[in-house]
């Protein structure tokens, strides 16, 4: 039997080279997980989105959005996404956003987004709301079409209407509007019950907030009349409303969009279409993310683009 006897030397040897095995790996590890952390997900509306429409026109992407970006179908799932993933970067509409929700609007170009900001034109990344009804003799009857129009001038020209809007985060000069006692004379269904008559809204997800607002206000003036939003997006504003699914199951009395509607959905024939309001576009980021407190347009460009692809990489 042979005995190896090891000196103080040898076990110093043997822990030191332990030693930086082990610091290696840790190293290797970290390298890793720091990669991982600083990687940009970015996340973008989909194609028929006025939201995204409004985002990549003012920051000048033209088409260029990064192959990597995730699609995601309305405000709501954006948000979803971003509350998830401390590296995701989206937008989404200003009036989408909760005190709850787990995510941090960044100012951009040094301005904080906020009704006011956007007002005053100093805060620039905004795009219209936009609405339109169906053409005259084209509603269930005679009745819907009188509320349609009563609705329109409600929600535009008083100054209730207005006011719902600007509470629900639409930008609007509510100075600008008429008490509505003044304004409903000429529109004297209001005066009746129509709790047994529903306004079907459809289109933009994000004018959801604004519309359900204004809506509920219209209600106590309108004889309780009911209503129902089924915003599934922009392109369906117009396409369920005037387009040629206006006849089918998903058939709406008022469209809705949050961009201006485009030369190919002709509004000519509707009662009244136009913009209600205005909205803010918020870039938004995980409330956890330390990489990024302001953006600029051309760091955004830079991120949604794909030429920058890591937090690391950013430049204030």
């Amino acid at each position: 039997m042979i005995r190896t006897f090891l000196t103080k030397k040898h076990i110093h040897r043997i822990l030191l080279f332990c030693l930086v095995f082990t610091l290696a790996n840790v190293s290797l590890a970290c390298n890793k997980k720091t990669s991982s952390i600083t990687e940009i997900h970015i996340y973008t509306r989909d194609a028929a989105s006025g939201t995204r429409q409004g985002f990549e026109t003012e920051i000048g992407l033209n088409g260029g959005l990064s192959d990597q970006a995730s699609e995601v179908a309305s405000n709501g799932e954006m948000i979803n996404r971003i509350d998830r993933d401390l590296n995701g970067i989206g937008y989404v509409s200003l009036v989408s956003i909760l005190k709850e929700d787990n995510l941090r609007a960044l100012p951009y170009n040094g301005i904080e987004p906020s009704v006011e900001a956007a007002i005053s034109g100093e805060y620039t990344l905004t795009r219209p709301f936009s609405y339109t009804t169906r053409a005259a003799g084209d509603y269930d009857s005679d009745e819907k079409e009188q509320l349609i129009r009563a609705f329109v001038v409600f929600l535009t020209e008083s100054t209730e209407g207005l006011e719902a809007v600007l509470d629900a985060g639409g930008i609007v000069d509510v100075t600008a509007g008429c008490p509505w006692d003044e304004l409903k004379s000429d529109h004297p269904i209001v005066n009746q019950d129509n709790g047994h008559i529903e306004i079907r809204t459809g289109g933009s997800t994000s004018v959801e907030r604004t519309v359900r607002t204004a809506l509920e206000t219209f209600q106590v003036y309108a004889g309780n009349v009911q209503f129902t939003l089924d915003q599934t997006g922009s392109s369906d504003g117009w396409l369920r409303v005037l387009g040629n699914e206006k006849d089918g199951p998903n058939a709406k009395d008022i469209g809705f969009a949050s961009r201006e509607f485009q030369n190919k959905e002709n509004t000519k024939n509707a009662i009244a279409s136009g913009i209600f309001c205005r909205d803010a576009i918020a870039v938004v980021v995980n409330a956890e993310n330390g990489y990024i407190n302001t953006a600029t347009r051309n760091q955004l460009h830079a991120i949604f683009s794909g030429a920058i692809n890591k937090w690391t990489k950013l430049e204030s």
